[in-house]
């Protein structure tokens, strides 16, 4: 990448580019590895939550924890993530992340009650905040922009590879019971991979200087995790106590820390302080439009996957290794919008894509009420995959270009926290879908069985995914019309 010296008199003289740096593809195989580890931790507690929940004891909101709780510690992480690196060397801060996602993951492991294993859980998501921002840094570090391209286009096949795998790989290990494991086993495999990255990036990493330009807003990270809980524990935990009134106030008061936290970034950005969130972003319609589709759209998105994993094995009875395999039409589907998509339609058609995106879930939706209505308690897997996998395809060809369109309307100055910020509501949302589906899946499973359960939370998702519809039409049409002076 060329640099420039400029001298008194303003005169800008090039330099040489400096030649890649020499370990850039293993470097890129090290970041590769963290990724792994993260999308299978998403993924595997979906298939194994209710073998855990036999094993450990518990209510069935330990299984919506396991997912809630990583989920937000890593929306909480993340918007301070990827400025640790800046102070402190993104490096050091990758070996962080990955030996303490390492130990979290051993603890997982270990946990002998439900308590200790939701605080190993949310050890993981502090950890994995950490850990992934450091990598798209280091990327951009070490390959020159002709290679740019193609080191980012080797996560589309690694995440589909373990969109597919797995929840196949989880349902095996719980089945498999190797050395009398059981479950653990899908946070033990955790332990050389995680190893395996430690030594590959201080083998392979190359060392960045840390850049103190700025600080973090520690006072504006815990008003986040604040309102962020005071949010998501009375949606996991109002039904099981029957709604008191104090869930309700905590839910108000969640508003309140929130609207707290954006005065407190306003005032902070005034006394020339950096912020933890840059309060101009939300004077863009685009930007703004975009955390409120995003928000919708990953809240239906990770509850339907943890809802169909309880139903196939709650309602229909199946083993943890046949739900995953179950779910595998969902994730070819979404891997197949995601090549078609790569191969110019999301840069064509933009916004209009999205929609066409979400008019493809709707239908996938229609399509498993329908069948879930026709079948009844008959319904199989193999009757469920086409909507299943229209059902994904369609949530691929709306994830393909909302990044790029959302992040376009932002100026270059705030990239990195327009950045952070979106991707930290892609994990809340997360945590709101497992917190909200989950309990309407829990709520009806009691009364009128699995069926009806599941139901009943399709039309939930069919009414955040109407959200996201409205919400993305506050997006410009194209990604260029976003972009400051056009």
């Amino acid at each position: 990448m060329s640099q420039a010296t400029v001298g008194e008199a303003g005169a800008t003289r090039a330099t040489p580019d400096p030649r890649p740096y020499r370990w850039r593809w293993l470097a890129l195989a090290v970041i590769l590895a963290a990724e792994v580890m993260d999308l299978l931790d998403v993924l595997v507690t979906n298939l194994a939550g209710p073998a855990i929940r036999t094993d450990l004891g518990g209510s069935e909101s330990l299984i919506q924890w396991l997912g809630a709780g990583y989920t937000l510690a890593m929306a909480v992480g993340l918007v301070t993530g990827g400025r640790l690196g800046d102070l402190y060397g993104r490096r050091r801060m990758f070996l962080v992340g990955v030996l303490g996602f390492t130990a979290a993951s051993a603890l997982c492991a270990l946990s002998v009650s439900p308590e200790m294993l939701v605080a190993s859980r949310v050890a993981q998501g502090l950890f994995g905040a950490v850990l992934l921002p450091q990598g798209l840094g280091i990327i951009k570090e070490v390959f020159p922009p002709k290679e740019m391209a193609a080191a980012f286009g080797a996560f589309g096949p690694v995440m589909g590879i373990s969109a597919v795998g797995g929840p196949i790989l989880a349902g095996w290990l719980v089945g498999a019971d190797i050395a009398g494991t059981g479950w653990r086993a899908i946070f033990l495999i955790n332990l050389p991979l995680g190893l395996l990255a430690a030594v590959g990036a201080l083998r392979f990493l190359p060392q960045s200087r840390p850049t103190p330009s700025s600080r973090l807003d520690l006072p504006g990270v815990g008003l986040v995790a604040l309102g962020a809980v005071l949010l998501v524990y009375p949606l996991v935990q109002g039904r099981e106590r029957g709604w008191p009134g104090w869930m309700f106030a905590m839910l108000a008061a969640a508003v309140a820390v929130f609207a707290v936290f954006a005065r407190y970034e306003v005032s902070r950005q005034r006394a020339g302080r950096d912020p933890l969130v840059l309060p101009t972003l939300f004077r863009r319609r685009a930007f703004t439009g975009g955390l409120v589709a995003g928000l919708a759209f990953f809240t239906a998105l990770t509850g339907f996957s943890l809802v169909f994993s309880l139903y196939l094995q709650l309602g229909l009875g199946y083993s943890p290794l046949r739900a995953g395999l179950a779910g595998v039409p969902q994730a070819l589907g979404m891997v197949a919008a995601f090549v078609i998509a790569g191969a110019g339609l999301a840069s064509r058609f933009g916004r209009t894509l999205i929609h066409a995106g979400l008019v493809v879930v709707l239908a996938g939706v229609g399509g498993m009420l329908l069948t879930l209505r026709l079948a009844g308690p008959e319904v199989t897997a193999w009757r469920l995959a086409p909507a299943l996998l229209v059902v994904g395809f369609g949530m691929g060809l709306v994830m393909a270009p909302f990044f790029d369109i959302v992040l376009s309307g932002v100026e270059p100055a705030e990239t990195g926290s327009a950045s952070g910020t979106l991707t930290a509501v892609q994990q809340l949302g997360g945590a709101l879908g497992v917190a909200v589906l989950g309990t309407v899946f829990f709520g009806q499973l009691t009364g009128d069985g699995a069926g009806a359960a599941v139901r009943a939370t399709l039309w939930v998702e069919a009414a955040l995914l109407a959200v996201t519809v409205a919400a993305a039409f506050l997006l410009p049409r194209h990604a260029r019309e976003g972009e400051p002076g056009h």
